[in-house]
């Protein structure tokens, strides 16, 4: 199994839910592609509201559960059924592509594989997902039933993702061995998130390069 689909399983397992049967294997395979159906009709509609498109953009502070039922033609009871809370919604909704978005992979020097994630993710958070994610992580800092969902649905995964391919690095000699893999991982990610808050400098391939070289030679002389 890939470092991505070990990332895409826990995302799938976070936002699993039990679904009632009742009759036969006829209505269960009814059921559960009805039920697909909804949840992704939900995750599109959650993200199109969220885009700078129309019908879009709404702030993530005005999204609500009712607008995305509306705009999914669905109940409210359906979403509920799925989610625990707006803010599940639009983590998984943004999850749904950001994971494809971002691939970390596990074939290939570890170290090439790092700086091609980590370019991808300052190219994704250059755009409109970059600034849903801003608002995410604004929401954070004053709710802790919001940063809880967020650490589960979205930064776990991904956190655990980054240190099995920094563990590789490390097999490979491209890493030293005697720092502790986050803290490697704080360092080339902290760069990609402070530029994405404060917007002080670019998000591009280029940018990111030379972030991880800085990181990779240190700051001594």
């Amino acid at each position: 199994m890939s470092i991505t689909s070990a990332s895409a399983n826990h995302h799938h397992e976070a936002r699993a839910r039990v679904v009632a049967i009742r009759d036969g294997p006829d209505s269960i395979s009814g059921m559960a592609v009805r039920s697909e159906a909804s949840r992704k009709a939900v995750l599109q509609a959650t993200m199109e509201l969220l885009n700078d498109t129309p019908p879009g953009p709404v702030s993530l502070q005005k999204l609500s559960i009712e607008g995305i039922a509306k705009h999914a033609g669905v109940s409210k009871m359906t979403i509920y059924r799925w989610w625990p809370s707006k803010t599940a919604v639009v983590i998984d909704s943004f999850l749904d592509n950001h994971v494809a978005q971002t691939p970390i992979h596990d074939e290939g020097p570890a170290i090439d594989a790092l700086r091609a994630h980590l370019a991808s993710l300052a190219r994704v958070y250059s755009g409109p997902e970059g600034r849903l994610i801003a608002q995410l992580i604004a929401e954070c800092q004053h709710d802790p039933a919001t940063l809880e969902e967020f650490k589960q649905r979205f930064w776990k995964g991904r956190a655990d993702a980054a240190r099995l391919l920094i563990e590789r690095a490390v097999a490979e000699g491209a890493v030293r061995d005697d720092i502790d893999p986050d803290v490697v991982a704080e360092m080339l990610y902290a760069p990609i998130y402070f530029r994405l808050l404060f917007q002080t400098g670019d998000l591009d391939e280029e940018a990111t390069d030379a972030m991880v070289d800085a990181a990779l030679k240190g700051i001594g002389r």
